[in-house]
């Protein structure tokens, strides 16, 4: 049985699958799944544990592809695993009819939550959900939205 229609949480889940393919664990037994990316220049730094992404960044999936100027990678060594990721500059995330826009994207894993800010939008179809600011929770599964504004069109003939 599926959920209702929410935009955000499929569009988070974008994310979600983008950075969990780092080794975030998302959920007990998500697969993970390989994640190309590209960019002009990869800098890292083993003595802060960052690997720094910039220019023309693209991280694919089989079906998820993100977009952005740079992307900041925080790791622990000690855990190998990931604490932050933040995605940098005209941020897309594209899947199938789906859109996210905003200047940044900030994964913690610690918090477990993404935050968007910068002018964010998420499009699919004609609906479209903006605000100031998006919060994303992943282990309530639950969206904050500040300074919210959704534009939902109806198909006719639909109820």
């Amino acid at each position: 049985m599926s959920k209702p229609f929410s935009i955000f949480n499929y569009l988070l889940l974008i994310l979600i699958v983008c950075f969990s393919t780092y080794g975030v664990s998302v959920s007990e037994g998500a697969e993970k799944k390989t994640i190309t990316i590209t960019s002009e220049t990869l800098t890292t730094d083993n003595k802060s544990n960052t690997a720094i992404f910039e220019g023309s960044v693209i991280a694919k999936t089989t079906d998820i592809t993100l977009y952005s100027d740079r992307m900041i990678v925080s790791y622990s060594d000690a855990e190998n695993s990931i604490k932050e990721i933040h995605a940098i500059g005209h941020v897309k995330v594209l899947s199938k009819e789906r859109v996210i826009f905003s200047e940044e994207a900030s994964y913690f894993n610690k918090e477990e939550k993404i935050i968007f800010t910068g002018n964010p939008k998420a499009i699919e179809g004609n609906n479209v959900i903006t605000g100031t600011q998006i919060i994303y929770f992943l282990q309530d599964d639950r969206t904050l939205i500040e300074g919210s504004r959704v534009i939902l069109q109806n198909k006719q003939g639909q109820e």
